[in-house]
């Protein structure tokens, strides 16, 4: 599985699996995103970047950082500390994915200017 940012300066492969997508809620990932973030997942020594000199990573937490194309801010990767493993937002992704939103998360903290069906809140 390959993807790139909107420029095309930072690019990636994944070489091994992708997790289903996780949507999230979350007050970080709405004002990273501007709506919700939707995020596969794979093992960090499966993703290989290129172009890691126009990538920059932001410490959004104490716990994670979010990684984004410094030249057309294309917010890319969520890492989160010691877990071995880089989110990968979903529409990153090139051509088809086979992927699937698997749940959301942290839906209380969701806009106000959408729903979402009671059997998706996780």
């Amino acid at each position: 599985m390959k993807g790139s940012c909107l420029c095309g300066c930072v690019s990636y492969e994944v070489t091994g699996p992708l997790r289903p997508v996780i949507a999230c809620h979350c007050i970080q990932c709405r004002k990273t995103s501007g709506h919700f973030v939707a995020a596969s997942q794979a093992a960090k020594g499966d993703l290989h970047i290129t172009g890691s000199e126009h990538l920059t990573w932001f410490r959004s937490s104490e716990t994670a950082k979010r990684g984004f194309c410094a030249v057309c801010g294309s917010q890319m990767f969520w890492e989160p500390d010691g877990k071995g493993v880089v989110s990968i937002m979903a529409g990153t992704l090139d051509g088809a994915t086979g992927l699937h939103i698997d749940s959301h998360i942290y839906c209380e903290s969701k806009g106000d200017y959408y729903e979402l069906p009671q059997s998706d809140f996780g």
